[in-house]
């Protein structure tokens, strides 16, 4: 049996979040923003919301002449609480407010993912969903959060895996898809594509 070369994999996101999953998982991304204008791009729910954005990203990578034969990995996560797309804060102010309108309740964190085979030219895509209970911290404790800066670079305004994880009480879903990417969906849409992702791992040291 002859082993076929390792598939390239390209992830079209600046997020470090993202990038360190994967890597967690034996997978070697090279990293091409995609340079989209989230704010031009719309969908009537939430969940279509992170779809179009992950699409839109992936496919502006995928285009590009350099990453041509490679697998291109787009995602982008909002944040849905009464129905409403929240995604990175504009700044503090908006931070604070968010923080005061979701402590003590649940929001859904929507992440679409969109996976181009650029060989094959065609893209397979998802949405995962993970249900997170916000815990009750006190004004003090948000504006400390919020004076930290993080929430201005997150969907929704925290992160499972910096200074926000002690206010936020449980998940109902994939821990990963709430840091910024659901591996096992990723596994499912490469299956689509016909790649085993125990393919494109990493050789073990």
């Amino acid at each position: 049996m002859t082993d076929h070369p390792r598939r390239r994999l390209v992830l079209a996101s600046a997020s470090p979040a993202r990038l360190g999953l994967l890597r967690q998982a034996g997978l070697t991304p090279e990293v091409i923003v995609s340079g989209v204008d989230e704010d031009a791009v719309t969908a009537p729910t939430p969940a279509e919301l992170a779809l179009a954005l992950a699409e839109a990203k992936a496919s502006v990578v995928a285009a590009k002449p350099e990453v041509q034969g490679a697998l291109v990995i787009g995602c982008d996560s909002v944040l849905e609480l009464d129905g409403q797309a929240l995604g990175k804060p504009a700044d503090a102010e908006e931070a604070t407010a968010r923080w005061k309108a979701m402590r003590g309740r649940a929001g859904t964190l929507q992440t679409g993912h969109c996976i181009w085979d650029t060989a094959a030219k065609r893209y397979v895509a998802g949405v995962a969903s993970t249900v997170v209970h916000f815990g009750e911290p006190s004004d003090e404790e948000i504006a400390a959060y919020v004076a930290s800066g993080e929430p201005l670079y997150v969907a929704g305004a925290f992160t499972l895996d910096g200074r926000s994880a002690p206010f936020i009480e449980g998940i109902d879903g994939d821990h990963g898809n709430v840091i910024g990417i659901s591996l096992p969906l990723v596994r499912r849409l490469l299956a689509e594509l016909g790649v085993r992702i125990t393919e494109l791992w990493a050789p073990a040291e």
